[in-house]
């Protein structure tokens, strides 16, 4: 999203100053100014004065048990820093990067929007409720005055998912065909293009305070990997697997095996979310925000591309899903 975002601003004229914890490829050749560091540096506020808007993109991304708490301290701690950090450069306004997971999923399967939010309760796993937690930071720094806009993309597909996410990871499966079956789930899919041009419409005319879903197309599984199928000419599974077989088989990996020093390749907080309908209304950020995602397949076909033409496609990935920017 970062990588997607810089040259989105670059596009519009911007001036980028970049906060980037070590090499970044993903950035190389871009006339930007690089800050090294992290979200914990003490030099954070520094970095950030004389800038007209921080863009808060930075977070980590993972699923997986072992990275409980890395993913907590960087997205609630990380996120109170860099509001704190902003508010003292004097910078006048920050785009927050959230998720739809922080707002959870409806019981019922229909699309959520900006107002319904689930318990913190049934917010599965530390990935989500570290997303919640930090909007509790966002909207503390608002009733402090501070001008502070939230974002939350649903699922983000397109070219620089280095990593790769874990969404990324389903294509890449898909493409060397690691994925015999699959399981009956829904998501909302927007190109990370859209989502980088998202991020710059809630900074121009977003609400303090307010959320903005940038999203796009509810779809199955199902129907993702057809559509992967059409793309690819990768014929898509017709096994679905009951929910019981991947959930034994995550929970094997992560808490029998981890533990006697074999990697698991799926994790069980993952699997746990599958089981939901993740489908998001993101009408909200298209009438006050301007928002207009161009189609998914565009998303689909440059992915797939951009994991072919840098190595992705030609073995397993073994990639883990660790920090991202």
């Amino acid at each position: 999203m970062g990588a997607n975002l810089v040259r989105a601003l670059l596009a519009r004229n911007w001036t980028v100053r970049a906060l980037v914890r070590s090499a970044a490829p993903s950035l190389d050749g871009l006339a930007i100014e690089r800050v090294n560091g992290d979200l914990f540096v003490p030099e954070l506020s520094a970095a950030m004065r004389g800038c007209d808007a921080v863009f808060h993109v930075a977070a980590t991304y993972s699923l997986w048990r072992r990275d409980r708490a890395a993913v907590m301290r960087a997205n609630v701690e990380g996120t109170r820093l860099v509001l704190g950090a902003a508010r003292r450069a004097g910078v006048p306004r920050v785009v927050h990067t959230s998720s739809v997971a922080a707002i959870g999923v409806r019981k019922d399967g229909e699309p959520a929007n900006e107002s319904y939010q689930s318990a913190p309760g049934d917010l599965i796993g530390a990935y989500k409720r570290s997303k919640y937690e930090a909007e509790i930071e966002v909207q503390r720094a608002v009733a402090g005055g501070q001008d502070v806009v939230i974002v939350n993309p649903t699922t983000p597909v397109g070219p620089w998912d280095a990593k790769p996410t874990p969404t990324g990871e389903i294509l890449v499966r898909f493409c060397t065909g690691r994925m015999p079956a699959y399981v009956d789930t829904g998501l909302n899919l927007i190109d990370v293009r859209d989502v980088a041009a998202g991020h710059i419409a809630a900074f121009e005319r977003g609400r303090t305070g307010e959320r903005y879903i940038l999203g796009n197309e509810n779809m199955t599984l199902r129907g993702l990997l057809e559509r992967l199928a059409a793309l690819t000419g990768r014929a898509a599974p017709t096994v679905r697997l009951p929910a019981l077989i991947p959930l034994a088989y995550a929970a094997v990996g992560e808490f029998l095996l981890e533990p006697l020093g074999m990697r698991p390749d799926v994790p069980f907080e993952g699997v746990r979310m599958s089981k939901q309908r993740m489908y998001y209304d993101a009408s909200k950020a298209t009438a006050i925000l301007g928002h207009s995602p161009a189609p998914v397949t565009r998303a689909l076909t440059d992915a797939v591309t951009w994991f072919r033409e840098h190595g992705y496609l030609n073995a397993p990935s073994g990639r883990d899903n660790g920090n991202r920017t």
